[in-house]
């Protein structure tokens, strides 16, 4: 496609609202491998442990670089490396590595052999669930790299990246400070690296084609991750044009619908970084999540250390509110310091609410007491206290009497103390069915749609083989979303799960009877934006017609309209 004054034009799919300019560097390809040695002259033995000394420095650094976009972009989109983690270790490709060692291959043609099939199996497949391909590619190359002792080549600052396509592992580590852009041959928007640019708030286009290809190093481009369009050769009005807008600014103050409807935009965090949460805009924090106080530590966090956690939180937003979701624990978030009893199918089993009301009730009310102290402090902001996977009225009943029993300790021995607001966690059918109940005994209602559409699905949010499944805007998601915020007449409803973070979906939610999104800090400016733009009676027509659709894909037509 042409422009004008001999612009190209190439389109793909828009992954961020954000746009970018500069020129074209494009990612080295697969790794070339020579031809392998005679079988005769193979050492099996020696090559078995250079590919378990492989795997053991791929997961040091898979765990590493989980850390780290934990902290860059929020947990939900760092369990992206859980899963590359449980590829490496997974029984069926360490058989394959160690047959094709065997059959006289060296470490690193073994370890590109075993992974061939896979990888086809999942390209063969439609639908999100061909993008995980990228995932079993990214973890090949990974171990085929420590294997060769090679490390990942440096990208020009200021440049555009063009591949392929993007692992996970490529995108978590770019800086969107430093590169200007991606942009990828193949890839669809649920892709994991998708997700992650994304939340990074870097321009990406994927999926343009083979007519990417065409773009030699150096050639000028404007990645519109808006639009969907890769531009080469833009002229200087374009060019202009896409500098101005290579990031959406933050917006400090609250926002409200185009037609003067309220939408508060929070933040999720994980740790300290409340700073940031701040920069980006966010009105507050919409989802503490406290497990980080708990975790990657030898003991249990004082209440006193709780207690300045929750202070300093409120500090940063003095006009705000904090959400504090107290420890959410068990499944796939063990305690290194209390063991917990195997379990089968452990997101099924003792987690959240389940675990903090028997086997970890010491810390649960050492948290509460921190969390009441908390909330007397004259900072001006308002903490509220959120209880994860509730699935039965019992279980709130008793999580609040367990507040009012901290509360009571705290009068009786004469410590400053406020009763905080509460909310529960939407994350089950079960709770899904009873929100009437559970909005007449609380004050708010947040669903977090990550576990929702796991539960909702019955799709192992680990389990690669069922990803396709694991879809926040399948319309039985959409539907119990809507169950949610119709019932939930007593209490404010909010999302604080992945799908809050997407500016794409912005309107629908809104549509859906969303008051509350809260998100990674990196995407509340684009958010905050679009909020703006929604008309309600628009939303609520768009939110109709997607809960009228009986497939992913009709829901997926009518966004792309919009």
């Amino acid at each position: 496609m042409s422009g004008t004054n001999g612009e190209r034009l190439l389109e793909g799919t828009g992954v961020t609202p954000a746009t970018g300019v500069g020129p074209v560097h494009w990612l080295a390809a697969d790794l070339e491998l020579p031809e392998p040695p005679d079988a005769d002259a193979v050492d099996r033995s020696s090559e078995r442990e250079r590919v378990a000394d492989a795997r053991e420095r791929a997961l040091e650094a898979l765990e590493r670089e989980r850390a780290a976009a934990a902290e860059r972009v929020g947990e939900s989109e760092a369990e992206i490396f859980d899963a590359h983690a449980a590829f490496l270790t997974d029984p069926q490709l360490e058989d394959g590595i160690d047959e094709a060692v065997d059959d006289g291959l060296p470490a690193e043609h073994a370890v590109r052999a075993a992974f061939e099939d896979p990888i086809a199996q999942f390209e063969a497949m439609e639908g999100p669930m061909a993008d995980r391909a990228d995932d079993l590619r990214d973890v090949r190359d990974r171990l085929v790299r420590e294997l060769l002792g090679r490390e990942t080549a440096a990208i020009p600052a200021g440049s555009v990246l063009l591949a392929e396509r993007l692992t996970p592992s490529d995108t978590a580590g770019l800086d969107p400070d430093s590169v200007a852009g991606v942009a990828t041959v193949t890839g669809g928007r649920t892709a994991h690296a998708a997700i992650l640019a994304r939340a990074l708030g870097l321009p990406a286009v994927v999926g343009v084609g083979e007519a990417l290809r065409a773009l030699e190093a150096g050639t000028p481009v404007v990645v519109d991750g808006e639009r969907g369009l890769v531009i080469a050769d833009p002229d200087p009005e374009t060019r202009d044009r896409a500098g101005r807008d290579r990031r959406v600014e933050p917006i400090a103050e609250p926002v409200e619908t185009a037609d003067g409807r309220p939408i508060e935009v929070a933040a999720n965090v994980g740790g300290d970084d409340f700073a940031a949460a701040a920069t980006q805009g966010a009105d507050g924090i919409g989802l503490f999540r406290t497990e980080f106080l708990f975790l990657d530590r030898d003991e249990p966090p004082t209440e006193d250390e709780q207690y300045e956690a929750y202070a300093d939180a409120l500090e940063t937003f003095p006009d705000g509110r904090v959400i504090v979701r107290t420890l959410d624990v068990g499944g796939d978030k063990p305690l290194p310091y209390r063991e917990g009893a195997s379990e089968r199918n452990p997101f099924l089993g003792a987690r959240g609410i389940r675990v903090a009301l028997e086997e970890l009730s010491d810390l649960f009310e050492t948290q509460l007491r921190a969390i009441c102290r908390a909330a007397a402090t004259e900072s001006g902001g308002e903490l509220a206290v959120m209880f994860p996977m509730i699935t039965t009225v019992e279980e709130l009943e008793e999580a609040q009497a367990r507040l009012e029993a901290a509360a009571s300790a705290l009068a009786d021995e004469g410590i400053e103390y406020e009763r905080p607001t509460t909310g529960v966690m939407i994350e089950t059918p079960s709770a899904v069915f009873i929100a009437d109940e559970l909005a007449a005994r609380v004050d708010f209602l947040s669903i977090g749609t990550n576990d929702l559409t796991q539960y909702v699905m019955a799709a192992d949010r680990e389990n690669e083989r069922v990803a396709d499944l694991q879809d926040p805007l399948h319309p039985a998601v959409l539907r119990a979303i809507d169950r949610t915020t119709s019932h939930g007449d007593d209490a404010w409803v909010g999302v604080c799960g992945e799908l809050a973070g997407d500016s794409a979906v912005t309107e629908l939610l809104i549509g859906l009877g969303v008051e509350e999104l809260s998100t990674s800090p990196i995407a509340i400016p684009a958010v905050k934006r679009r909020v703006r733009e929604v008309e309600s009676a628009e939303a609520r027509t768009l939110a109709d017609r997607a809960l009228e659709a009986e497939t992913r894909d009709a829901v997926a037509t009518l966004l792309d309209d919009e």
